[in-house]
């Protein structure tokens, strides 16, 4: 089992590798190329298109991944124009990216204000759509990013863990988690800003695989689980990005765990470290490749049998940079390095660091759903009941989320 955690991995970084043809970045050089639906044109094939025509095919493609936003494109000369565009700086970057990579197109400008008359009419018509100031269930993104070093972040993953200075020195972890966009305000007062509703769910469990056998003779071991239901607003406008959360997170001693002390007779203590948080974190996009966060948490309520303190913060940094597109594999992939630090009341103020270094794909450049392989470093706080103890290990592992 172990050296198929190994290899699950290498198996897809060593498939991405073996494309050697890259893209080179744009001429400028000031932002790299990304795969999207144009890989399909042939070279040359819009060179001999009508503006028009290529007005209409590019709304067509804007409208196919980003309809929520209510988009509108003007060309002329075979320069493109936007307008409308979202104030969130990251979502914007990834739209003229996504314009920018069509063939024969010689340049992409973000146009504040209306749309010029009298094609204002023509579009609308030829959208079948009037621009709308909000969306159910919008598919393209999250507003605030997930901080992906965050070990609570909702996702799904499996990891291996290995030299844990605390209940096992060798482990599996997993878990099955997403954020489900509800409904996205846009354009809201003098920052034109988009407001996100969000639902947040997961599961966290981990296998000990250096456990004796039990009964069953297992061979690997349900320690914990944890749950995590939260209710995620968003706001996001220019570089800044807010989100406040209420989330309910509660943890539960596996079964296996629990039979096999009682059948070793010893005793079983079971406490209940469930409580409710109401946190507050915003993040800055400094340039494309680093983003930085910092927030509070106040727990609002604990069970009296595992006692939380009020207080938290959490701080840290994304970095993302050297992105590529591969053409084989028709992605966009990109290393990244996140660091999160947590200081909690419980733990007496004791720093928590979990680092992640990586490699990341998606098939949009800066946003959507992506798969992530890395490397990951923790030294803090526990899991579970055992959050107050101290644990330190090391991990590879792959996970899919924003």
């Amino acid at each position: 089992m172990r050296w198929i955690l190994y290899l699950i991995p290498f198996y897809i970084f060593s498939g991405s590798l073996s494309d050697k043809v890259f893209v080179k970045g744009y001429k400028d050089g000031k932002s790299p190329n990304f795969l999207t639906r144009t890989d399909n044109i042939p070279p040359g094939q819009l060179s001999k298109a009508e503006d028009t025509y290529l007005e209409g095919y590019i709304q067509a493609l804007i409208d196919t991944h980003y309809y929520e936003l209510g988009i509108l494109v003007l060309v002329k000369d075979r320069k493109v124009y936007l307008y409308n565009m979202p104030n969130s700086y990251i979502t914007r970057e990834a739209l003229i990216s996504f314009v920018r990579d069509l063939p024969d197109i010689e340049s992409v400008e973000v146009k504040e204000g209306a749309f010029p008359e009298p094609g204002i009419a023509q579009i609308e018509s030829r959208a079948g759509r009037e621009r709308v100031s909000g969306i159910w269930f919008p598919e393209s993104t999250v507003l605030f990013q997930p901080l992906i070093a965050n070990p609570r972040t909702p996702n799904y993953s499996l990891a291996y863990r290995f030299g844990s200075d605390f209940l096992a020195k060798d482990t599996v972890a997993v878990s099955l988690g997403d954020f489900f966009p509800i409904f996205r305000f846009n354009n809201i007062g003098a920052w034109e800003a988009d407001l996100q509703i969000d639902f947040a769910a997961c599961v966290w469990t981990v296998f000990n695989m250096d456990a004796p056998n039990g009964r069953g003779n297992e061979w690997a071991r349900l320690d914990n689980s944890d749950y995590l239901a939260a209710l995620p607003i968003s706001l996001a406008f220019g570089r800044w990005s807010f989100r406040l959360t209420f989330y309910h997170i509660s943890t539960h001693l596996g079964d296996e765990y629990i039979c096999n002390l009682l059948y070793a007779n010893q005793p079983v203590i079971r406490v209940n470290p469930s409580f409710e948080v109401l946190e507050f974190m915003s993040a800055y996009q400094v340039n494309e490749g680093l983003r930085v966060y910092a927030g509070p948490g106040w727990i609002v309520h604990y069970c009296d049998s595992y006692p939380m303190g009020n207080f938290y913060v959490e701080y840290g940094f994304e970095g993302r940079w050297f992105g590529k597109k591969i053409n084989y594999h028709r992605l966009f992939g990109c290393p990244f390095i996140a660091v999160d630090v947590q200081n909690w009341q419980c733990t007496d103020w004791r720093f928590s660091v979990n680092a992640l270094v990586g490699y990341e794909w998606s098939k949009l450049h800066g946003v959507g759903r992506k798969v992530r392989i890395y490397a990951q470093y923790h030294n803090g706080n526990s899991e579970g009941q055992f959050f107050k103890q101290h644990l330190q290990y090391g991990a590879i592992g792959i996970s899919w989320g924003f």
